[in-house]
C-alpha cells in the first residue's frame, strides 16, 4: 500500500501578541527607548492560527484550502513548507516540495533573474544539467526573456510571480504548495496558471492550493479542506466543501472596528446598512477615517465581492481627492446602488490611499452583507450564479 506524500499530525502554531498595558497606540522613539527599561509595560496575549490540524495528502492529489482571511490558511503553508516551525506535531514529507507563498520567496533581490533561477532548482535538489533542461520552458512560459540578466529586485512583483511560478512548475517538485500569490498576476497570466497547475497534476505531481477564488478551487481540485479559527470545520469533495463554506455564517456584519491605531490615515471604523429594496436598493456606508499627520490629497474606493471571491465591481465615490487634517477624524457616507444584483451573501473591502499605486489603509472583506430581494419583480425562481450576479433591466418592444 503506497503511503501518503504528506502526513500533518497534530500540528499547532502559536504566536504571542503584545499589547501595550497603558493602552497607547503610539509611542515616540524616547518612550519605545525607556518602556525597554521598565517592568511590565506590555502584556502577551497567546493566539493559535492552528489548532490541532491533522489530515494526509495522498500522492498525486490536488486539494483546495479554504476559508476566510485568518483562518489559518496562509499559516498552514508556511508550516508545511518549512519556512516557520510549529509549535507542536509531526510533519512527514516523501517528495521534493516546492512552495509560491509570497511575491519573491526563495528568490535573491541582488541575483539576476537567470542565476535565480539556477538558485531554486538547486534548492530543489536538482544538478545543473536537469535545470538546463527546462531553462528555456521556465523563460517562456514567465515571459521575461527581456530582463533575464537583470537582478530581481528591479523587477515588478508581476514579473518576480510569472518567474517563481514557472520555476515551481517546470523544475518538477513531487508537491507544489501554492498561496493566494495568484491574485499578483494579469487575468491572462493567471488562465495560464491554472492550466499549467491542471497538466502538473494530471501528470501525478500533488497540489496544495490556497485561493479566495472558490471557481477555480472546484475546477482544480477534488477535494478540499475548510479553515475556520485555525482548526478544521470540514474536509472532503470539494463541492461539498464549498456549498458548506458558502451556506454557513451568512449573518452579515455591520460594522467593522479597527483593533490598533496606526500613525499613517486609516479606518477607524465601517458601518453599512442596506436602505430600500429592490429594483431601488442602496448600501450605505459610513467609514470613519483617522489621521495623525495631515495626509496627501487621497482617494476612498470600495470593491464589491461574491462570496465565492469574484470581484463584482468597484466604487470611487469622490474622483477629485479629499484631505483629512492632522490629528482629526471625520465620517464619510458613501451611498452605493445596488440595483440588479441578485440575492446572495457579499463582502465589501474598503481602500483609501493617495493615488492608486500606493496605500495608506486596505481592509480586506471587512463587511460581509446579504441581498434578499429578487431584482426582478414578480420572479419566485431562485437567481443561480451560473446564471451571473447581476439581472440587467429588459423589456420586449
Amino acid at each position: 500500500m503506497m503511503k501518503p506524500i504528506l502526513e500533518i499530525k497534530s500540528i499547532s502554531k502559536k504566536f504571542l501578541i503584545h499589547h501595550n498595558k497603558q493602552g497607547q497606540a503610539y509611542m515616540s522613539m524616547r518612550e519605545s527607548i525607556t518602556s525597554v527599561f521598565k517592568r511590565n509595560s506590555s502584556v502577551s496575549e497567546e493566539f493559535y492560527a492552528l489548532k490541532d490540524v491533522s489530515f494526509n495528502v495522498e500522492p498525486g492529489e490536488c486539494i483546495g484550502i479554504i476559508g476566510k482571511n485568518g483562518a489559518g490558511k496562509s499559516t498552514l503553508l508556511k508550516v508545511l513548507s518549512r519556512i516557520t516551525p510549529p509549535t507542536k506535531g509531526t510533519i512527514i514529507s516523501r517528495g521534493r516540495m516546492a512552495s509560491l507563498l509570497e511575491v519573491g520567496t526563495g528568490f535573491h533581490p541582488e541575483l539576476t533573474g537567470r542565476e535565480n533561477v539556477f538558485l531554486n532548482g538547486s534548492i530543489l535538489g536538482m544538478i545543473r544539467k536537469e535545470i538546463q533542461a527546462k531553462f528555456d520552458e521556465i523563460i517562456d512560459f514567465s515571459g521575461t526573456e527581456k530582463f533575464l540578466d537583470t537582478p530581481l529586485k528591479f523587477y515588478s512583483s508581476g514579473m518576480q510571480l510569472r518567474l517563481a511560478f514557472s520555476v515551481a512548475a517546470f523544475l518538477e517538485p513531487e508537491i507544489m504548495v501554492i498561496d493566494e500569490v495568484l491574485a499578483v498576476g494579469d487575468a491572462e497570466f493567471q488562465k495560464k496558471c491554472i492550466g499549467k497547475m491542471e497538466d502538473v497534476n494530471k501528470n501525478g505531481r500533488t497540489i496544495l492550493f490556497v485561493s479566495h477564488d472558490l471557481n477555480a478551487v472546484q475546477n482544480l481540485c477534488r477535494t478540499a479542506i475548510l479553515l475556520k479559527d485555525g482548526q478544521i470545520s470540514m474536509a472532503g469533495e470539494s463541492d461539498a466543501v464549498i456549498n458548506h463554506y458558502l451556506h454557513s455564517g451568512s449573518v452579515a456584519t455591520n460594522t467593522w472596528t479597527q483593533k490598533a491605531d496606526s500613525n499613517h490615515p486609516h479606518f477607524k471604523n465601517i458601518h453599512v446598512n442596506l436602505e430600500g429594496t429592490q429594483p431601488n436598493l442602496k448600501l450605505i456606508i459610513q467609514s470613519g477615517i483617522k489621521c495623525f499627520p495631515e495626509m496627501m490629497p487621497s482617494f476612498i474606493a470600495f470593491d464589491i465581492f461574491s462570496k465565492m471571491g469574484i470581484p463584482l465591481g468597484q466604487a470611487i465615490p469622490k474622483l477629485e481627492p479629499f484631505i483629512v487634517p492632522g490629528n482629526t477624524e471625520i465620517i464619510l457616507t458613501t451611498e452605493i446602488e445596488l440595483n440588479g444584483f441578485v440575492p446572495g451573501d457579499y463582502y465589501l473591502d474598503a481602500w483609501i490611499g493617495p493615488h492608486f499605486s500606493e496605500t495608506y489603509d486596505w481592509q480586506k472583506e471587512c463587511i460581509e452583507f446579504s441581498i434578499i430581494d429578487s431584482p426582478q419583480i414578480n420572479r419566485t425562481y431562485p437567481h443561480p450564479a451560473s446564471h451571473g450576479f447581476f439581472v440587467p433591466p429588459s423589456k420586449l418592444l
